[in-house]
């Protein structure tokens, strides 16, 4: 089977496809080129009607529906990263078979989200903070711990899902949900801030989820509760998170993701002594980037053998996640 490597950004594919990576691949089909393609050189590639399969991740072309008719033999495209909208629509209308890794880069970022709740029960962030000189030393009142204490979360996809299973194997904690179908429903988020000394976002990057989370509820969390964001940015109203936070310097917030991103200049979020603020560290990085190559390998090789994909995209998945009014 004829295959290439497509990106606009190169590099990603030597990043998330590693040397080892790539020659076990290229034992188990022929690709084309000796180098990845950007979408340009695809288009003018004297080989692309022999297309049959796509390996690709972050950077992957935005082509039009006739543009993909340039490539008549292509039968699948196997994505090894997250979100696939951006692209996937001209693909599956002309019934190209397309898959994600989106279940392995949820991973990283419930890995990272334990080690956060964990430090967070036990008022790490406010500690730390606090112990600059001997004078800071047990200033701030110890946390509650993890034994029986309640954790919240919200949304119920991949990386909530996966986090889920973490929580209950590592930790005794007390674990409540608000599931993305009951997102909207306020009483349900209220209930949740409310109850919970951690809550942790993971709602889908969706329009209708946009600034869903304001300043009445995280005034409404517990005295020294936590609240985590490695969601998207844009489901916070910030303006009044950071209102929340000023009036109450007891609380935590652990933005790993903002809207914009960065903030800008003048954001609050910079200046708020009770915000933490990394950027955009909880995917896949480094070497756990290779777990996407690995992943896309392995839809592959159920592909060649006939079985369904594991991780296979279609329009009725992607559908709530178009039509955005942001990049």
């Amino acid at each position: 089977m004829n295959g290439i490597f497509l990106s606009d950004h190169p590099g990603e594919i030597f990043r998330v496809f590693p040397e080892e990576l790539r020659g076990r691949m290229a034992s188990a089909l022929s690709f084309l080129s000796p180098e990845p393609l950007t979408g340009e050189e695809l288009l003018f590639h004297p080989l692309r009607r022999e297309v049959e399969v796509i390996f690709s991740t972050w950077g992957m072309p935005r082509l039009t529906r006739e543009q993909w008719g340039e490539l008549p033999r292509l039968k699948a495209v196997f994505y090894a990263a997250g979100a696939v909208s951006a692209f996937a629509r001209p693909l599956l209308e002309r019934g190209i078979l397309l898959s994600s890794a989106w279940r392995a880069n949820a991973v990283p970022v419930a890995e990272f989200v334990l080690a956060q709740i964990i430090l967070s029960l036990k008022h790490y962030f406010q500690d730390s903070a606090t112990f600059r000189s001997p004078r800071g030393f047990h200033q701030v009142p110890p946390g509650p711990g993890a034994y029986g204490e309640t954790v919240g979360l919200l949304g119920d996809g991949a990386v909530a899902t996966y986090l889920d299973g973490l929580l209950k194997k590592t930790l005794s904690v007390q674990l409540r949900h608000v599931p993305t179908c009951q997102a909207q429903d306020q009483k349900s988020l209220l209930r949740l801030f409310q109850t919970s000394y951690v809550v942790s976002n993971h709602l889908p990057d969706r329009p209708d989820l946009e600034h869903l989370l304001g300043e009445e509820l995280f005034l409404a969390m517990r005295p020294g509760a936590t609240f985590i964001n490695t969601g998207r940015g844009a489901q916070v109203d910030e303006a009044g998170l950071a209102r929340a936070l000023e009036k109450r310097p007891d609380l935590t917030a652990l933005l790993d993701v903002t809207y914009p991103e960065p903030p800008p200049e003048n954001s609050p979020l910079y200046r708020l002594p009770n915000v933490r603020l990394s950027s955009h560290l909880a995917g896949s990085l480094g070497q756990e980037t290779q777990r996407l190559g690995e992943t896309a390998f392995q839809e592959y090789q159920r592909f060649r053998q006939g079985l369904p994909l594991e991780h296979g995209i279609s329009l009725e998945a992607i559908a709530p996640f178009e039509g955005k009014t942001r990049a």
